[in-house]
């Protein structure tokens, strides 16, 4: 029986205009993930690894290749129904956790689900309670950021890529600002959300000891994602 396919990407290729110069960032990449599957990306900085999390995730567009999300081809609708696919299928999470500083908590794990037209508040604010809880935050869904230590930062970011039940989250060195004990923590987090919730994770790092606690790691270099069998 095979398996559900949540986001794909086929002969992925990007290439920016530098004045003159084009300058070629990745090349001719091939990726399937399948429902519920961890995928790491190893990477040196500066190569590639966060243009081709963009590309995934539909915040930019690629110079040449197609793009699946849920089995419909994403890269080349409209910014409006990218924004609709990324809402319904996609959770994102960030080095810099991004929450908005006047925002409490709960308010800023409520956004994503409060962008859905017809969206019913009352459930709205249930489903957010209820991701605060499991990823252990629910004393604190009244604090704003500025008040919370990073790692619970970073929950509350992981809470707001889960809160819409996306089918993959799309994380960029989701632990790069944290210090060890708080990674090994959002790794637990990670890989006991993908297995409650059968939520793919695609995760940007440089950290091999992180990646070697994935389903499958690949790695690019000089542009190309290289399958690197022997590091899982």
């Amino acid at each position: 029986m095979s398996k559900e396919i949540v986001l794909a990407c086929q002969s992925l290729s990007k290439t920016y205009q530098d004045g003159k110069q084009k300058i070629n960032v990745i090349h001719d990449i091939n990726l399937q993930v399948v429902k519920g599957q961890k995928v790491a990306i190893l990477g040196q900085s500066g190569s590639g690894k966060t243009t081709l999390l963009n590309l995934l995730g539909g915040l930019d567009k690629p110079t040449t290749g197609k793009v699946y999300l849920s089995d419909c081809r994403f890269d080349h609708l409209s910014a409006n129904k990218r924004a609709l696919m990324r809402n319904k299928h996609l959770g994102f999470i960030y080095q810099l956790h991004h929450l908005l500083p006047e925002f409490s908590a709960l308010d800023n794990v409520l956004l994503p689900l409060m962008m859905r037209e017809g969206v019913n508040k009352a459930q709205a604010v249930k489903r957010a309670r209820e991701m605060l809880d499991i990823v252990g935050l629910c004393h604190r869904m009244d604090h704003k950021p500025a008040t919370l230590s990073g790692g619970e930062r970073q929950r509350v970011a992981i809470a707001r890529a889960l809160v819409t039940q996306p089918s993959c989250v799309l994380a960029d060195e989701p632990t790069g600002n944290l210090d060890a004990h708080n990674s090994e923590n959002i790794l637990k987090l990670i890989n006991t959300l993908s297995d409650q919730f059968a939520i793919s994770f695609v995760v940007v790092t440089h950290d091999y000891a992180f990646a070697k606690q994935m389903d499958h790691i690949y790695e690019i270099e000089d542009g190309h994602l290289i399958d690197r069998p022997g590091l899982y």
